[in-house]
């Protein structure tokens, strides 16, 4: 696993054999997603818009938006809130102001209630207009204020004067009155226009009559993140940690799996490859008591980095295998034939393959069949054994535990005459009697491990 690609067909193979562990993860990070949300009250969000009229830069806009966020503001809509417990430093993290297209400054407020959220958003827009107005009324120049005011008045004394020299001229009987009623009329619109452009180039006429946009829209739903939003959220977390932490373990794994690998850390040749039917899980550990029982439940006790057994021709296919490892074995033993089947504890396929292959081998060779830990392998002392046989299957050990394996049988000075690996497959033969066939007696076996021979003479191939 940890060469291989992570595919669609390793995370498929997660889901299929660990859904019960990844179910009941994700209904705990759905338990700690509502704890979450009982922790951070549900809250409303809303806006209002201001509009500034009149010509602002982008500075000044950004400025204004600091403004509605200055603690100046915000300490005087709480003083007209009124609200137990929500000062100006509370409403500076539920206050947040933008400007947006069109000198327009949109202020966001955030609340416990919708109705909170949307007073507080008009309140801050209203306290804020009333500050900026203010501020404008303070920065204005005294003096340039009365010059205004001086020619306004200056202006509306001549609009009156030529209301009157209008009225004096004849009206209409010569052409001459026609064109001095006409002289006076566009000195009167040029006098309007003058104070018009006047009033907009004035910065503190303009920027003063800020307007609310209307008041503030009542929030029909919370604001992100929802209570619902935390429990999906919690328990597809959990669920896709589990995968993770899966795939990094698989990734992580040294347990070989490839025959020279294998064959490598034993330091002997593999004699050939021999099946043993199974479940279509695969591995299943052996665990018992109260963790073994709740391994079971939760379906921990299957490998799931062990591809699905494939089917299986019938048992006498199986058997010629076992025949032609047999085959194998004689050749390369020396007389008296008898060997020590060395099997890792735990391996539970590879303790099957082992005692069929007794059955199968008879008395020619003579095998016995030893288990032996990986953690403190210990094998007896070697009496007429011409040698070792290790029968274990792959993707179970590592290869500092197959080499202690291998240190063990040179110890009790047992030669490793060779390796069978053991694989599961699924059994597709159909049982009419409902009970499985009788194992092979030695007898038999050895007939049929003479007949491989006739085969292997003949030119017969695994």
């Amino acid at each position: 696993m940890s060469d291989d690609t992570i595919r669609l067909v390793t995370i498929g193979r997660i889901i299929r054999r660990r859904r019960r562990l990844l179910l009941l993860l994700a209904v705990v990070g759905a338990l700690v997603g509502y704890g979450a949300s009982l922790l951070f009250p549900p809250r409303y969000t809303t806006s209002a818009s201001v509009l500034l009229p009149g010509a602002w830069e982008e500075r000044e806009l950004r400025t204004q938006a600091e403004v509605v966020a200055s603690s100046v503001v915000l300490d005087r809509a709480a003083a007209t809130l009124g609200w137990t417990g929500f000062g100006g430093e509370e409403l500076r993290e539920r206050v947040s102001a933008e400007t947006a297209d069109g000198n327009i400054i949109k202020i966001v407020g955030t609340a416990d209630t919708p109705e909170r959220a949307q007073r507080l958003s008009d309140e801050v827009a209203r306290t804020f207009i009333d500050f900026s107005a203010r501020i404008v009324g303070d920065d204005t120049d005294p003096e340039a204020a009365s010059r205004r005011e001086a020619l306004r008045q200056a202006v509306v004394q001549a609009n009156r004067r030529i209301t009157e020299l209008a009225d004096a001229a004849d009206p209409g009987r010569t052409v001459e009155s026609v064109q001095a009623r006409t002289e006076l009329e566009k000195l009167r619109t040029a006098l309007h226009e003058a104070i018009t452009k006047l009033d907009q180039a004035d910065p503190a006429s303009g920027k003063a009559n800020m307007v609310v946009m209307g008041p503030a829209a009542r929030p029909s739903g919370e604001a992100p993140p929802t209570r619902t939003q935390l429990v999906v959220a919690g328990a597809l977390l959990f669920f896709l940690l589990t995968v993770i932490g899966h795939l990094t373990a698989a990734r992580m794994s040294r347990r070989l799996r490839t025959d020279p690998e294998i064959a490598a850390a034993l330091g002997s040749a593999l004699l050939g490859t021999v099946d043993v039917p199974g479940d279509r899980t695969g591995h299943r550990a052996e665990s018992r008591g109260p963790l073994g029982w709740i391994r079971r439940l939760l379906g921990v006790d299957v490998r799931w980095d062990v591809p699905t057994p494939q089917t299986s021709g019938d048992e006498e296919g199986r058997r010629i295998r076992y025949r032609r490892v047999c085959a194998r074995l004689r050749d390369r033993l020396p007389a008296p034939r008898r060997l020590l089947v060395v099997v890792p504890d735990g391996d539970e396929t590879a303790r099957r393959a082992a005692g069929q292959l007794v059955a199968e081998a008879g008395s020619d060779p003579l095998l016995k069949v030893v288990g032996v830990s990986v953690s403190r392998p210990m094998l007896p002392d070697r009496d007429n054994e011409s040698g070792a046989l290790v029968v274990l299957s792959a993707g179970n050990w590592t290869a500092a535990e197959l080499a202690g394996i291998a240190e063990a049988c040179a110890d009790a000075r047992y030669e490793v005459v060779g390796i069978v690996l053991a694989g599961t497959v699924r059994d597709r033969t159909a049982r009419s009697a409902g009970r499985p066939r009788p194992a092979a007696t030695p007898a038999h076996a050895a007939d049929a491990a003479h007949a491989v021979d006739d085969e292997a003479a003949r030119g017969a191939t695994r």
